[in-house]
């Protein structure tokens, strides 16, 4: 069997033969018996796997203007957002802390900027870091904070 590059192409590239039809004006059928002639395991459909939960925290992240993140996964209803990996549940907060941080985070992570539910790594704040701003601030400011 004669097999088009292109439609070998992105056979090898993982799509499905759905995906490669309608790329290529090509009948679903041919691309089918050419994953069978090429020994291509049919197409697994649904998002792919990761192997890391940083690597899933910035498949759902956008950069937005500002320096901001934004979450583009599921929330909680409370606006946390959230994600599982391997059956663990994570907050997208506490994943961006740990990128930024060479330590675990301390107690709730919250973003420290006015951008509602940011998760930029350089702009969560553990409560070990709100803590000392606090009481930075008073120091300067002689507690009127």
């Amino acid at each position: 069997m004669k097999i088009r590059a292109d439609v070998a192409e992105l056979l090898y590239a993982g799509h499905s033969d759905h995906e490669i039809a309608r790329r290529l004006h090509v009948c679903e059928r041919t691309a089918g018996e050419a994953r069978r002639a090429l020994r291509l395991p049919q197409h697994k459909s649904g998002p792919k796997p990761t192997n890391s939960p940083e690597d899933l925290f910035h498949a759902r992240t956008r950069r937005v203007e500002g320096g901001h993140l934004k979450w583009t996964g599921y929330s909680t209803n409370d606006g946390t957002p959230f994600f599982r990996w391997r059956k663990r549940g994570f907050t997208a907060y506490r994943v961006a802390f740990g990128l930024r941080h060479a330590r675990p985070p301390v107690g709730y992570v919250r973003p420290g900027c006015d951008y509602p539910h940011c998760v930029a790594p350089d702009h969560v704040e553990d409560q070990q870091m709100r803590n000392q701003l606090k009481t930075q601030m008073a120091s300067i400011f002689g507690g009127a904070v």
